[in-house]
């Protein structure tokens, strides 16, 4: 609004971010959010600046900075790594599509961000928010703690203000996990609603770029530049509109299978059973949520077939300074002190052993297995049932980052959604001590419109974000201690 009012120019906003990165990413709070930032982001705002002068604006992003997932390819002058040190300085000649689609709108891509190496699917053992490029990507909520993965970078730039907006790419979790650790929006759209051309892949089958925003608004505006064609036809409006609308199901099912492990979220989950009460929503509470553990195993066995398959073909497409998997295992055995020095690189060592036509018949019987049991664990709720969303605590708090000593991971709730390719939200909306929680909203394919209404009414109800504290190890135990005792 600032900016069409004419109280703030495109540079302003831009030269702010630049300010807030060069403050906090290398140095100060030390969030390393950020792998590199655009060399010409700033004479790109003055154009836009130029054109809405002229009464020319090309969408409500006109002339907003964005920062794109370092695996997320743009023809410009900063490179598309994944955050590997074998694809450092690797500029391609071509956008991803949602890159094309972002600069069409008037988007200002300001920077790339840190992840964890390879979209996190490098080998067991491995730190989320760590790549050999980027360092370690820092909670802002207390900078001790893990960023979650594999968008660290995203989610930490948001919530640290380095951009109102950014991309991320998720697989299982990779958004959603982030995004709730980080205390900001998260959107896992409908498979085939974003394009996945241009992005280094883990897997096609659940590969999927999606916002990481502040608001729930700002997230149905960036998704809208960013849909499919097919996607617009079938959500039939814009996104963005859908938030200003008074949420329509008549109810909902609330997962309550993890009050028992954090205060905060049973505390959370109270406030939200309530406040949908209190809106009319019936509320069907659901005390346990078991996937089976066959779907766990069915989709690996997809993600390493498709690893080799897509990633390969990207390497060669793109002209990568690494040709292919191989490559990538060579070169880190190589420089195995740097590269190989807090955690393996087993993933890529089973998926280069995989034979793609030997092994295609398990592949595609694994591919029907995973999604089969995913579609019916959420269609026993949204069609038997007939809910219009199911909420549920997105993930739990933020851990400590090794070598710091602490509880580890506690659970996470993304992977019915991200293997049927439904489509979820995760809003912040609850916290444990200084620690922000997520809860996630996930509905039938193509029912954006009304989970963005749904999540929307959530934001103005309950909160939403609360800009972080960055504090240390010892301010965060004094808080937790506070927070227990009250």
């Amino acid at each position: 609004m600032q900016l069409s009012a004419g109280e703030l120019s495109s540079v302003e906003l831009v030269q702010y971010y630049l300010d807030q990165i060069a403050a906090n990413n290398h140095s100060g709070h030390d969030i390393r959010a950020i792998i590199e930032v655009n060399p010409d982001a700033l004479a790109l705002a003055r154009e836009l600046d130029e054109e809405r002068q002229r009464g020319y604006v090309r969408s409500p992003l006109h002339g907003l900075p964005v920062v794109l997932k370092a695996n997320i390819a743009t023809r410009d002058k900063m490179a598309t790594t994944a955050g590997a040190t074998v694809m450092k300085d690797f500029i391609t000649e071509k956008d991803a599509a949602l890159v094309t689609q972002l600069r069409a709108a008037g988007a200002i891509i300001l920077g790339k961000a840190n992840l964890s190496e390879w979209a996190n699917f490098r080998g067991e053992d491995s730190i989320s928010g760590w790549s050999g490029l980027g360092g370690q990507t820092r909670n802002p909520y207390v900078l001790t703690h893990n960023p979650c993965g594999s968008s660290a970078g995203s989610g930490a730039a948001v919530a640290a203000d380095f951009s109102l907006l950014a991309i991320g790419t998720e697989t299982d979790g990779s958004i959603m996990c982030p995004a709730s650790v980080n205390g900001v929006v998260g959107v896992k759209a409908t498979r085939g609603a974003v394009s996945g051309y241009g992005i280094i892949p883990i897997a096609s089958a659940q590969d999927i770029a999606g916002p990481m925003t502040r608001y729930v608004f700002g997230a149905a505006v960036l998704l809208d530049a960013m849909t499919t064609v097919e996607a617009k036809s079938r959500y039939g409006e814009l996104l963005a509109e859908a938030t200003k609308r008074s949420f329509t199901g008549e109810s909902v099912v609330v997962v309550r299978a993890y009050d028992d492990q954090f205060s905060g979220v049973k505390t959370m989950t109270d406030n939200l059973v309530r406040t949908l009460k209190s809106k009319g929503v019936k509320v069907i509470e659901v005390n346990e949520w078991n996937l089976p553990e066959e779907l766990y195993a069915s989709e690996f066995e997809v993600l390493l077939y498709e690893f080799k398959r897509d990633l390969n073909s990207w390497l060669a497409e793109f002209g990568a300074p690494a040709t292919d998997m191989q490559a990538v295992i060579d070169y880190n055995v190589a420089n195995a002190d740097s590269e190989l020095a807090l955690f393996g690189q087993e993933y890529f060592e089973q998926a280069v052993s995989i034979d793609l036509d030997e092994a295609a018949k398990s592949y595609n019987e694994a591919l029907f297995t995973s999604r089969r049991l995913a579609e019916a664990h959420l269609d026993r709720y949204l069609k038997e049932q007939g809910a219009s969303a199911i909420l549920m605590p997105s993930y739990g708090p933020a851990w400590p980052t090794p070598p710091q000593e602490g509880a580890g991971f506690s659970f996470g709730t993304s992977t019915a959604a991200a293997v049927s390719g439904y489509p979820s939200i995760t809003l912040p909306l609850g916290q444990e001590g200084p620690l922000p929680l997520g809860l996630s909203v996930v509905g039938l394919p193509w029912s954006e419109a009304n989970l963005f209404s749904l999540a929307a009414m959530l934001e103005a109800e309950l909160g939403g974000f609360t800009p972080p504290q960055f504090l240390s190890t010892v301010e965060a135990d004094l808080n937790l201690t506070s927070a227990t005792t009250n």
